[in-house]
């Protein structure tokens, strides 16, 4: 059964691409047909990829790994850092900090250092500061929140990326196909499919196109995520189901044991 359905996607505006003298060639398998010099997107390709994604992204979230989301545009931030937090994952909705993949150590640093600032706070430190100090370090504080809090608890590197505008978030991407991490990508008729490992054709500028891909998609991650929490707890059952035998077959070989040596106090 399909996550959406092409009245969905229909009624959401999906299928609306660029105009036709703004598309790339790449998405021509994609386009349905031009309405006014605007190309529209075949729905019914949209629905089958997007269930090959959510697909994917559910066995990533199964496994217990990461998906970094990616939206730095005003149509999709607030979308984006909703749906993302619901599943609990990690979300970039303001500017991409250069290097974010490819140099993530650095950027570790710069979270560690936030997280520092905290302990200041914590300990009652900060209070002993100057009001100079203090201001300097909460506003640096505030700098690091806006730009890495989403991110804060992201220790390793992201098993998938998931962007709303492949053309935007091209600096992301690059980053991610340079360290060889998959790439989830609405792509509109404008974009390049090829640097997107799940593609998939929509508008990308309208906030219920995305809304309802992103729907979609993190409703298979709350289910891989709840799969992983079943599988867990089962494992943990059996574990304990196999230790209450080899308990009792110990006591059995101990009292066997013991039966010899019984019987020889007796004899004697």
């Amino acid at each position: 059964m399909s996550r959406t359905n092409f009245e969905t996607l229909l009624e959401a505006g999906c299928h609306f691409g660029h105009l036709k003298r703004k598309w790339n060639p790449a998405m021509a398998p994609y386009i349905f047909m031009e309405r006014n010099g605007i190309h529209i997107i075949d729905l019914h390709k949209t629905v089958a990829k997007i269930d090959e994604a959510a697909e994917a992204l559910k066995q990533i979230a199964k496994s217990g790994r990461r998906i970094l989301f990616v939206a730095t545009k005003k149509q999709a931030k607030l979308t984006v850092a909703e749906k993302a937090a619901a599943v609990n994952m990690p979300y970039v909705t303001e500017r991409w900090p250069g290097g974010m993949l490819t140099n993530f150590p650095t950027i570790r640093k710069a979270v560690k250092k936030m997280a520092n600032i905290d302990k200041l706070t914590a300990d009652g430190t900060f209070s002993n500061l100057s009001k100079r100090e203090i201001l300097q370090i909460s506003r640096q504080r505030a700098k690091l929140e806006k730009n890495l809090g989403s991110i804060a608890d992201l220790t390793r590197l992201p098993a998938a990326l998931f962007v709303v505008d492949v053309c935007k978030e091209h600096i992301a991407v690059k980053e991610a196909i340079r360290l060889g991490i998959p790439v989830f990508g609405i792509v509109d008729t404008n974009a390049d499919p090829n640097l997107v490992d799940y593609v998939i054709p929509a508008n990308d500028d309208a906030t219920k196109s995305v809304e309802v891909i992103l729907d979609a998609c993190c409703a298979a991650i709350a289910e891989g995520i709840e799969e992983r929490k079943m599988e867990k707890v089962d494992t943990e059952a059996a574990g304990e189901g196999e230790a209450k035998p080899r308990r009792n077959q110990r006591a059995r070989v101990e009292k066997a044991e013991e039966a010899p040596a019984e019987a020889a106090e007796t004899a004697e």
